[in-house]
Order: C-alpha cells, then structure tokens, then sequence
C-alpha cells in the first residue's frame, strides 16, 4: 500500500493520531512494518506492508483508522492518494 498526501498547514492533532495510527496497525494480523517521509512543504509518502489483502482490508475496516480518515479529508489532507500493489521483488543495501 502506497499512500502520497499534500498536508494542510498546522497540526491540528495529526501528529498524536499518526502516532497512535502507527501503533495500532502493528496489532493487525499481516502488517509487516511501514516506511514514511515526509518534505518541508508537506508532502508525504507511506508505504505500508502486509502480507495480504486480507491484512490490508482488516486495517482498512479499524474504526479508529475509519475515524482517523474520516478527519484527514476534513482538516489534515489537501489530497491523497491510495495504491494498492503487490510487491514482487526486493532487495536492498546498508553500509
């Protein structure tokens, strides 16, 4: 799962519930760990990994991230966007 924002301006509680997002999903049955960056001027990228669709629909259908989504549409998001992809290889490098 791929997720690419363009925040609003302030913080406006984001920050605690991305927090509390963060550890909620990681009781989700299949989630397998996430990386985020995020620019000065506010845009942001998360992948999320899961072992399978099921895991992904599990944390799709969490109230709390039902919630959560719910505010960014209303108060934190300029826009977003969601893909979901399956990974079919990778490797990587570390000095």
């Amino acid at each position: 799962m791929v997720f690419t924002s363009v925040r609003t301006e302030g913080d406006g509680g984001y920050g605690e519930t991305a927090g509390r997002l963060e550890e909620l999903v990681k009781d989700v049955p299949g989630f397998l760990g996430m990386d985020s960056a995020r620019t000065p001027g506010g845009l942001g990228i998360t992948v999320g990994y899961f072992r399978d669709e099921d895991a992904i629909k599990e944390w799709r259908s969490d109230m709390e991230h039902r919630a959560a989504q719910k505010r960014g549409r209303e108060e934190w998001y300029e826009s977003y966007t969601l893909h979901i992809a399956k990974v079919e290889r990778s490797h990587g490098f570390r000095k």
